[in-house]
Order: structure tokens, then C-alpha cells, then sequence
């Protein structure tokens, strides 16, 4: 999952992005409404935290903006504007919490996991795909019953790979998924994770890697071949 910070206050921004991390979500933060308004057209973010008050004005007019364009990402307002009427004026404009501060990190982390939940309800909690189960709301993953120790990341990289199981899902797209801006996209990060996740789900190898594309997770146990 990828999250979008919108704070111009550094320490509150850093502290943000430092707990959204370690929660095991992709962040990207920027300072202003000029730049928060590039990183939406650039990237797909699953939640958006904003500040109310930021250099180029209110976020209220973002989020007004990307309703009336049709865009539903989730937006948690995270301000100190705790008046009764700045909290129903978040919400009228589209707003989805309004968390003010100060607040306790742990249930920020809670709120946007929640949103990004409620983004789209038809993403099932549990997937099945051959003898893989996949539990996000209990963070597990297990085969033919046997829990696995995966990482965060190489739980949010097969998880994706879930959704899509069956088709081709190329580097570009985990990177969009489960990385983001920090990350740079010529290294072999996600060729590395993948390898990580291969020796840990075991044989037969049920990713499959399709040579200069990227990879499909079978939907059914395969052989092991020369691609393995």
C-alpha cells in the first residue's frame, strides 16, 4: 500500500513517514500543495494524510479538486484545526478522518489502514490461490497449511501478485504497489525480494518469471522449470 503525506512541519512529517514505514506501507511525503498535487497526477496512492493549512493554500481545495475529477482515493486530514466546523468542512469536501493533533502515532496507523481497506471493499481478506492462503488482516501467509516467515515487503509483493494471479504482473507495477519514491528504479530490489519469497515459499516454485516482463503467480502448483 502507498500513502501520500501532505506536511509542511518537518518533525511531524518525518515522525509520519518513520511509523507509516515501519507499519510495512510505502511513503512518499512532500511539503506544499503544488507539490502534493504533482505526486497525484505521477502516482496511485491508496490514502492520502494532509495537513489542512500548507504552503499553497488549504487542502481542502486538493481534496475538492480530486472529488470533482472523480478521484476517490481516501484523505485523512491530520491538523490542529480541532473546531467543530473545521472537521464538518473536511468532511463536506470529500474528506474521509480527520485525526487532529496532537495524536498517538500507533492510531494513525490504525485510521489508514482502515481507509486503505475501504478503498475497495471487492479486494477479499483472504486469498486463496492454489495451496497458498493469504490473510491480510492476520498478516499471514501460509502453504498447504504451514505458516510462512515472510518479510512486510515480500507479503505486500505476493499479495499483489495474488490479485493479479494468473497474468503478468511487470517490475513497474510492484514498484508502484509496494515501493515508492525513495526507492530507486534501476536497482534490483524487487528481483531480490522475489528470490527471497521463491526460497521461502519452497518447490514447486509457484512464481514463474517472464524473461524482460516481470512475473506471474501460477494459479496452480507448476513444474519447476529453467525460469524458476
Amino acid at each position: 500500500m502507498r500513502i501520500l503525506v501532505i506536511e509542511d512541519d518537518g518533525d511531524i512529517r518525518d515522525a509520519v513517514e518513520r511509523g507509516l514505514r515501519a507499519a510495512g506501507f510505502a511513503v512518499d511525503t512532500v511539503a506544499d500543495l503544488p507539490d502534493a498535487r504533482f505526486a497525484g497526477e505521477v502516482n496511485d496512492y491508496d490514502t492520502v494524510v494532509a495537513d489542512r493549512v500548507l504552503p499553497g493554500g488549504d487542502a481542502l481545495e486538493l481534496v475538492a479538486e480530486l472529488r470533482a475529477g472523480g478521484d476517490t482515493t481516501p484523505v485523512l486530514f491530520l491538523t490542529s484545526r480541532d473546531a467543530v466546523a473545521d472537521r464538518v468542512d473536511g468532511f463536506e469536501v470529500g474528506g474521509d478522518d480527520y485525526l487532529v493533533k496532537p495524536f498517538a502515532l500507533e492510531e494513525l496507523v490504525a485510521r489508514v489502514r482502515s481507509l486503505c481497506r475501504r478503498r475497495d471493499r471487492r479486494v477479499p481478506v483472504i486469498v486463496v490461490v492454489g495451496d497458498l492462503e493469504i490473510d491480510r488482516a492476520r498478516a499471514e501467509v501460509r502453504r498447504n497449511g504451514v505458516l510462512l516467515p515472510l518479510t512486510i515487503k515480500e507479503r505486500c509483493v505476493l499479495s499483489f501478485l495474488a490479485d493479479n494471479a494468473g497474468m503478468i504482473v511487470a517490475r513497474t507495477d510492484l514498484i508502484e504497489h509496494c515501493w515508492d519514491e525513495v526507492h530507486d528504479p534501476m536497482s534490483n530490489v524487487v528481483d531480490a525480494h522475489v528470490a527471497s519469497l521463491r526460497r521461502k515459499l519452497g518447490r514447486p516454485n509457484p512464481i514463474r518469471t517472464v524473461r524482460g516482463t516481470g512475473f506471474v503467480l501460477e494459479v496452480a502448483d507448476i513444474p519447476d522449470t529453467a525460469d524458476a
